[in-house]
């Protein structure tokens, strides 16, 4: 489902007054809450119905005694090594994993860019999880000081994304 077709959902749940839609098709069940003027539209569980599993494959031949790996390192330092570059500033972190688009669309415009000035709920980046997109808001209103991911990337639960200083 696209952003386009949510946003298109929830004006029509608007313009109708609705509080509560489900949706379930063979990809996706859907379901969204909204309450009064003072509580917004929140996604209550948008779960993607996978295809059926395939057997799991044989487990790999036991090897001999070797070293353990190291864990592979997160692309991005944590919050506490960016505080450096912004002591003051809000840390935006990602809320779920997923792949994280700055961008609404290829061709558009990125939702902010470092220098921006910024509103509280103001559409930061685009995560994507399980063919959903999830719209990541500002926590604050300030200026972006510096986005941590690159477009296209993944990005884990509790990533930092970007620093708001606030104003």
């Amino acid at each position: 489902m696209k952003i386009r077709e949510i946003r298109e959902i929830l004006r029509a749940m608007e313009a109708t007054g609705a509080s509560e839609l489900t949706l379930e098709t063979p990809d996706y069940k859907i379901q969204i809450k909204r309450g009064g003027t003072e509580t917004p539209v929140r996604v209550v569980e948008a779960v993607a119905n996978p295809a059926p599993a395939a057997a799991p494959p044989p487990p790999p031949a036991p090897a001999e005694a070797a070293p353990p790996e190291p864990e592979a390192k997160a692309e991005q330092a944590p919050a506490s090594e960016h505080e450096d570059d912004c002591p003051n500033c809000v840390v935006v972190k990602a809320p779920i994993v997923g792949t994280f688009y700055r961008r609404p669309a290829p061709d558009a415009e990125p939702f902010v860019k470092e220098g921006d000035r910024v509103e509280k709920g103001q559409v930061l980046c685009i995560i994507e999880a399980m063919k959903l997109f999830n719209e990541i808001e500002s926590e604050v209103s300030g200026i972006v000081r510096k986005i941590l991911v690159e477009d296209g990337a993944p990005v884990e639960y509790g990533q930092p994304l970007f620093l708001i200083e606030p104003t």
